[in-house]
């Protein structure tokens, strides 16, 4: 997908209230699980053991973790946003809230849904708060939720 350029932070003020876009699919694979169980420690079993997921989860495969679906956050708003002039630093302030609904399968294809939610001058900076919401196909509930505060610095 092409993301929606925006030639200021400023220009974000337009889209408070409003989607400014959805992602493409993105498959989680096992090989991704596997990789973020290496770097985040997480070597439970849900994760990493598809004979045990097959018998003892109620998923009947294993699941990616939380974290890995959150990490991906970066990753679909640089997809659905670019802010061309303006900025020279952008920090991620943190999240105000994140639930997890639903599970992400291995092999699952997922995208996120990208809402501002509000921009706000604070500190020498613009804040924006966006929602994402994660949902992976074939699933009546998101996988994850989440309120992500950004500042753009001038």
């Amino acid at each position: 997908m092409v993301p929606r350029v925006f030639e200021t932070p400023d220009a974000l003020r337009e889209w408070v209230g409003r989607e400014i876009g959805v992602t493409d699919w993105f498959t989680i694979t096992q090989e991704h699980i596997l990789r973020f169980a290496d770097v985040s420690g997480d070597w439970q079993w849900i994760h990493l053991d598809p004979e045990r997921a097959l018998r003892e989860s109620p998923f009947r495969t294993t699941i990616a973790h939380g974290f890995l679906t959150l990490s991906l956050l970066s990753r679909f708003v640089r997809q659905v946003y670019e802010i061309r002039g303006g900025v020279s630093m952008t920090l991620n302030y943190g999240l105000n809230r994140v639930r997890f609904p639903a599970p992400v399968r291995a092999g699952s294809k997922i995208r996120g849904h990208v809402v501002l939610q509000s921009v706000n001058d604070v500190s020498g900076a613009l804040e924006a708060v966006l929602e994402v919401t994660i949902e992976a196909e074939n699933s009546r509930k998101p996988c994850c939720v989440a309120e992500w505060v950004l500042h753009y610095y001038s």
